[in-house]
């Protein structure tokens, strides 16, 4: 503990000052393209020195004029062997060449000028010069002028020490009353914002009105990552502050990490936007982590590792509650052959200790435990795990459940996470009561993504992709212009979605589902029109405005309201009434109990995670749960691409499910190429009527054996 005199006479550690008449040294830490070069001491310092300096440019001496700049002396005060080297391998290379290293400010320019001959790099001289600033004495303001002041300097005390030790010490003693008061001359103050804990509460809202929202904010993270393999699943876990067992939810992926500055940049609320619009990146917004962790928790921890590095950040409103502003302890590392020590580039000792104390203090994870989830990363792995407790209730229970499924990798009854409430998000139109999108994790990320690649695990359990596109009866791909720009929607029949009188078009951003059973067109006035057809349309090109504006809601659940989503919504309306007036206006006749079957069936292979298509006829019951290419029916390489079907035609299978061949058998065999504008509504159903001249009747699962007229 600091007694007052210490207090008055302490030099500083990293980035830590305390200011008084005394005060003639000055920690800084000097970076190269904002890249560490070592931690220096300032001696005989200016007022208001800024505690970084990067530098922004190194020129030839001879193109600097030093006269009538003042100088001060920056000797380095090294943490580790590798700041050391640094700083020497940096003054060579001024001293080499000749050259003056410069950083600047807005107010401020310091030029590091190399070192003599024979210096043994310990006092470097520094010449600086600071922009010339009107003193408020010769000022006006607030319509008075020549107002005379006393200027205290900023002093600390014990206590502000012990409330704040990781933060630099400002706090002004004020000897003059308000009416008196004054400006002292010098740099121009900035007045940044302050963020108050409850702002965390504030940012779960944007998924207020879907919890799966959240979830896919973080899954999105993951596949920008890279990570071929995401797990999500709750656990129970002992909280000793608790006391008790607490539901705890993990969401761990094998993707490339996060560094330290990558960290820091996560926990911003928010950062620019880029002028581009990648399609590969779905991440955009900056507050992803921030509004999904804190809709589903209380509190979050998120632990990365790289090839180089690891860090453990800490966003907790648990330990936030009753502080003034925001606190989000990180603690970094760095690889030193086989282990992991601490990194003083970015943080010094205490800072470290003290949000490890904090992060302990607040959360189940103790240093045990800590290991213990570090070394899910094992040998040089990297990737990052999130954990979140205190989970979201209502009322006396949590908000989600949870159920591990059977053992042993059963296919029945597999591990899911619910909505407990089991509701049903609102559409314009609809009147299905079973959409498990809605409430079932399992069967959202079965549909998340246009092309899925990443295999996904929830609560222990594989889940099996379905890529709406390649599952669609009646395939029809129909191309328009919207706005000048292009759009493609693959229109089709879904068994599954007719049996739970569902039907809409999926409308997918960078790859990702936005909006899911969109009705549009006749589907919202009536619901049994449209009934089983599903459409799927990626809209990125035409939700680009350009200059890197996106007609995104930033919470990734819907869009603007703009002048290319209503033109979007009028297309698509057309063409699915057009779509469904050709194709099932006209009742076909099928065989009792049929099922339709997706004009192609495809398997994903579980090693280099591209799609193969399945012969006709082929049983996907036989299928095992975990598929490779070498096997049967494919039995190829991974290296083959992927197979595609040109637009425009429809492979129709010689088989139905529940429909004997060998009792009826049908003029060709494996399957049939017809070109989509050329097929009516009857060539499929027409086909079959040579052998079965049966009336016409709905195609309805389940209807009694003696047929109806319609």
């Amino acid at each position: 503990m600091l007694s007052d005199a210490d207090v008055d006479n302490k030099i500083p550690t990293q980035g830590l000052r305390y200011a008084d008449a005394s005060d003639s040294e000055y920690y800084i830490l000097l970076t190269k393209d904002k890249k560490p070069i070592c931690r220096t001491r300032c001696l005989n310092p200016p007022e208001h020195l800024p505690h970084h300096w990067n530098v922004n440019d190194i020129v030839p001496t001879s193109k600097i004029i030093l006269d009538g700049m003042s100088h001060c002396f920056l000797s380095p005060a090294p943490e580790c062997s590798r700041d050391h080297n640094e700083w020497r391998r940096f003054l060579i290379y001024l001293q080499g060449r000749d050259m003056v290293a410069i950083a600047k400010f807005k107010f401020w320019e310091f030029y590091i000028l190399p070192p003599d001959q024979n210096s043994n790099f310990t006092n470097i001289r520094v010449a600086y010069k600071m922009e010339k600033t009107r003193n408020a004495s010769n000022g006006r303001g607030h319509g008075e002028s020549g107002r005379s002041c006393q200027v205290v300097r900023p002093t600390a005390t014990k206590a502000n020490i012990n409330d704040s030790p990781t933060l630099p010490v400002n706090i002004v003693k004020e000897t003059v009353s308000r009416e008196n008061a004054c400006i002292q001359a010098g740099p121009l103050e900035k007045n940044f914002v302050r963020a108050d804990p409850s702002y965390l509460q504030t940012l779960g809202q944007a998924h207020s009105g879907w919890i799966f929202g959240a979830i896919a904010e973080l899954v999105d993270n993951s596949r920008d990552a890279k990570a071929t393999k995401l797990e999500i699943s709750i656990e129970s876990i002992y909280f000793k502050k608790a006391g008790k067992d607490i539901p705890m939810l993990s969401i761990i992926d094998d993707g490339h990490g996060m560094t330290h500055q990558d960290v820091v940049r996560m926990t911003y609320f928010g950062h620019k936007q880029p002028d581009a619009d990648d399609p590969n990146r779905i991440g955009r917004f900056g507050v992803g982590f921030k509004t999904g962790a804190m809709r589903l928790g209380k509190d979050a921890l998120v632990l990365t590792q790289t090839a180089d590095s690891r860090s453990i950040a800490f966003l907790s409103q648990s330990l936030n509650q009753g502080k003034d502003n925001l606190e989000i302890p990180i603690v970094s590392y760095y690889r030193k052959g086989q282990f992991m020590e601490l990194d003083t580039v970015v943080q010094s000792e205490a800072t470290a200790k003290y949000n490890l104390k904090s992060i302990k203090e607040f959360s189940p994870f103790n240093k045990y435990l800590i290991g213990e989830k570090a070394g899910l990363f094992q040998d040089k792995c990297t990737g990052t795990q999130i954990y979140i407790w205190n989970l979201d209730q209502w009322g006396s229970n949590y908000c989600l459940e949870w159920d591990n499924g059977l053992n042993g990798g059963s296919s029945f009854h597999q591990g899911d996470i619910l909505i407990r409430s089991r509701r049903i998000r609102s559409r314009p139109g609809q009147i299905s009561q079973k959409v498990p999108l809605d409430y079932s994790l399992r069967s959202y990320l079965e549909v998340i993504f246009l092309v899925p690649r990443m295999k996904i695990y929830v609560q222990g359990s594989l889940v099996r992709s379905r890529p709406l596109a390649k599952s669609l009866n009646k395939t029809c791909v129909e191309t328009g212009i919207i706005m000048g720009k292009s759009a493609h929607l693959t229109l089709g029949r879904c068994q599954l979605e007719w049996e739970q009188m569902n039907c809409g078009i999926f409308l997918y951003w960078h790859g990702r589902l936005i909006e899911a059973y969109k009705r549009v067109g006749g589907m919202i006035h009536n619901g049994d029109t449209g009934r089983g057809v599903i459409g799927v349309i990626d809209v990125s090109d035409l939700m680009d405005e350009g200059n890197g504006l996106v007609w995104v809601h930033n919470n990734k659940q819907g869009f603007l309201d703009c002048e290319p989503y209503a033109r979007l919504e009028e297309w698509l309306g057309k063409v699915a009434d057009e779509y469904w007036d050709n194709k099932f206006d006209s009742l076909n006749v099928v065989k009792d109990g049929a099922l339709y079957k997706p004009d192609q069936e495809w398997v994903q292979c579980n090693k280099c995670r591209k799609w193969r298509m399945l012969d006709p006829g082929f049983d996907t019951k036989s299928l095992p749960v975990e598929w490779f290419c070498y096997m049967k029916p494919f039995e190829g390489l991974c290296d083959l691409p992927e197979q595609k079907v040109d637009a425009g035609v429809v492979t129709v299978s010689a088989k139905r499910t529940g429909y004997d061949s060998r009792e009826n058998s049908l003029p060709f065999e494996g399957i049939a190429t017809i070109k989509v504008e050329d097929m009516s509504s009857d060539s499929i159903g027409l086909s079959r009527m040579a052998e079965d001249s049966s009336p016409l009747k709905r195609i309805r699962r389940g209807l009694p054996r003696a047929c109806k007229k319609v």
